[in-house]
């Protein structure tokens, strides 16, 4: 008998030694691919349907740049369907809608192919029912709520409003200051959650440390999804363009950054910044390259987002 129980004690203990390498092998800073991904079809209240895309960067700090064409197209139609072409690290959910078009039936398909590094990925939508997307899944899939939560508040949460002010295309010089003002108001729901907020961790009386529950920074997922932080936040980032673009203040990410510290709304411990009295956002953006680029501006409640683009010409 002690011989098979310390049989089981080995067999234990080398699987748990072998599984953080094995996991460690799956996160790298660069060098990898960009993978395009399908997360469902919507119905606007009209009746009007869209495919709903996004994409997963296996890299943690290179972004990639895959210009419209023989490497970056829908079909069918114009090879231009409003795809990003600046692909931000990890996951990126929701990022972009192409309207279906008419006559699409539940067997065809609208194919996203994408290469990089040599590599060809496509994503294939359908109007299949089972990749309907409404508020809810949209909600739960960013992390703002649990996997089949909902109550009357939640499923009335409308996504934020968002204008910006002046023309939809500017020019600049390269090194020059772009000031960038938005417009954001939002309903309130779901309600601001606060994810600084920490318990104590003194012992118990029974001398153990209290769960994981204790600490939301060492709290495992609860949820299929990573959790977001909610209420109001508006950020700019490069939608297209291959330059570096500087934003002052430095805007909170929004791609699903999960290191604790990390300035993002997924990041544990994170919190939103104030937001303005007035509703009135205001940033700078200084290009060090000269092209043409695409701003977007996303303002979200963490689970519910509204998104406007701006074209910057830079010249040298």
């Amino acid at each position: 008998m002690a011989t098979g129980r310390t049989r089981v004690v080995v067999v234990v203990m080398t699987v748990l030694s072998t599984a953080p390498l094995a996991w460690a092998q799956l996160s790298y800073s660069r060098g990898q691919t960009v993978s395009p991904g399908y997360e469902g079809w919507e119905e606007d209240a009209d009746g009007s349907r869209y495919f709903l895309f996004g994409y997963m960067n296996k890299n943690w700090l290179e972004e990639l740049d895959v210009a419209i064409g023989s490497e970056n197209f829908l079909s069918p139609g114009p090879a231009d369907l409003g795809q990003p072409t600046h692909f931000l690290p990890r996951r990126n959910r929701f990022v972009f809608r192409v309207r279906v078009p008419a006559g699409f039936s539940d067997t065809d398909e609208m194919v996203w192919t994408l290469a990089t590094r040599g590599v060809t990925k496509r994503a294939y939508a359908t109007l299949r029912q089972d990749y309907f997307v409404d508020d809810l899944v949209k909600a739960s899939e960013q992390g703002a709520i649990g996997a089949g939560t909902s109550d009357p508040l939640i499923r009335a949460n409308k996504a934020p409003e968002l204008r910006l002010d002046g023309n939809s295309e500017r020019n600049i010089r390269v090194g020059e200051s772009l000031e960038l003002v938005a417009w954001a108001s939002d309903d309130g729901v779901p309600a601001p959650r606060d994810r600084r907020r920490t318990r104590s961790f003194n012992r118990t009386s029974q001398g153990e440390l209290p769960g994981a529950s204790s600490n939301p920074a060492w709290t495992p997922p609860r949820q299929a999804t990573v959790g977001s932080s909610t209420g109001l936040r508006v950020s700019w980032y490069v939608y297209r363009g291959s330059g570096d673009v500087v934003f002052d203040p430095e805007q909170n990410k929004v791609w699903e950054d999960t290191r604790t510290g990390a300035n993002s709304p997924w990041a544990p411990r994170w919190h939103a910044p104030p937001v303005p009295a007035d509703g009135k956002f205001v940033v700078a953006a200084t290009f060090d390259k000269s092209g043409t680029y695409v701003l977007r501006c996303l303002a979200s409640d963490g689970a519910l987002g509204t998104d406007r683009d701006l074209t910057v010409v830079v010249s040298p």
